[in-house]
């Protein structure tokens, strides 16, 4: 099992707060990643029936998917299968959800676009899982994920410690850490402390291209060390760098300062200034 990251959380205080904090609604799906022995999705269940939402679990683990279908008695399918309606209230899914994410996110929103996304997320693949759902067309409207707590802080940072971690993530959501949770409150214990993250969707979608905005990002974190100038420079190679200096002013950002001086605001003004 250890070879998969796994660590189960033991509190169910913990547990209570994850579901708490789910706005969960009649018809609305929920898409829990890596549901291990079933501690958060046994209740997180109860929830759903009890407010008539669909609940879909993703298990890379074999054996731990199988339990849970013996618990739920639910419809399942492999990572080869293609994902079909369930007919139960909860469905187990064996297979990758880095692989599978996409489709059970395209099967959630096919009668309308409300689905959240919760889970106790293993340490290896926050950032690969963040990515993907940052890449979806439709974004769940809600994330209630435990990450590393080192993960957290840098998701829900702002300037002047803003990241390409949180600079991408908080994009399309707002940020903010609900619960910590030592390495005490997992078995086996982990080697490093918790912290459970909310990710709620905006309201209003950015008025930029998304490629356009990543590509900023990742332009302008590259190298973080150095100014904002340098790094814009870098991929404007034919624009003089007086001129890209007055762009960056007339954006009201600081030639000289660092990445992480800059604000989501400022990224997206920056990205529609270089790429139209």
């Amino acid at each position: 099992m250890q070879k998969l990251g796994q660590h189960f959380l033991n509190n169910d205080l913990v547990l209570q707060k994850i579901i708490s904090a789910l706005e969960l609604e009649e018809g609305s799906t929920v898409i829990e990643i890596g549901p291990g022995r079933g501690a958060l999705t046994i209740p997180l269940a109860a929830a759903c029936e009890a407010t008539r939402c669909r609940l879909v679990a993703i298990e890379k683990d074999a054996a731990l998917a199988s339990a849970l279908v013996a618990e739920f008695a639910a419809t399942t399918s492999t990572a080869e299968a293609a994902i079909t309606a369930a007919t139960t209230d909860v469905e187990i899914i064996t297979g990758d959800a880095l692989k599978l994410l996409p489709t059970a996110v395209i099967t959630a929103t096919k009668s309308n676009e409300n689905y959240l996304i919760v889970g106790n997320i293993p340490y290896y693949i926050t950032g690969k899982l963040l990515r993907v759902i940052s890449e979806t067309e439709t974004k769940p409207r809600q994330c209630v994920l435990m990450v590393q707590r080192e993960v957290a802080e840098r998701i829900c940072a702002t300037p002047p410690a803003m990241n390409r971690l949180s600079a991408s993530v908080q994009f399309w959501a707002q940020a903010k850490i609900i619960a910590a949770v030592p390495k005490k409150d997992f078995t086996p214990p982990p080697n490093v402390d918790s912290a459970v993250i909310l990710l709620t969707k905006k309201p209003v979608a950015p008025a930029i291209d998304a490629n356009h905005y990543y590509q900023t990002v990742r332009a302008v974190f590259a190298q973080p060390r150095k100014t904002i100038l340098n790094n814009v420079s870098a991929i404007k190679k034919d624009a003089p760098k007086d001129e890209l200096a007055a762009l960056l002013k007339k954006l009201d950002i600081r030639p000289d300062d660092r990445p992480q001086d800059l604000s989501v605001a400022k990224i997206i003004a920056l990205a529609g200034a270089l790429w139209g």
